[in-house]
């Protein structure tokens, strides 16, 4: 399954990486791509073992928001 997350305050490489690491970290989720100019993540995730609320936290917990 594949979905674009909207987040805010991303405007770095380490913002990127940072974002791009904690969601591949989770268990379920097969590709991360941020794109810094436009706020957005592409992310290709198994929807029976990731949800959108566990992607959502590891993107706070980074210290971003992310918009529902």
């Amino acid at each position: 399954m594949e979905k674009t997350l909207n987040v805010q305050g991303m405007s770095c490489g380490h913002c990127k990486t940072a974002v791009e690491g904690a969601l591949k970290n989770l268990d379920g989720v097969s590709t991360a791509e941020v794109n810094l100019e436009a706020g957005k993540v592409d992310v290709t995730y198994d929807d029976a073992k990731v949800s959108f609320d566990d992607m959502k936290e590891a993107v706070e917990e980074q210290g971003y928001d992310v918009e529902a």
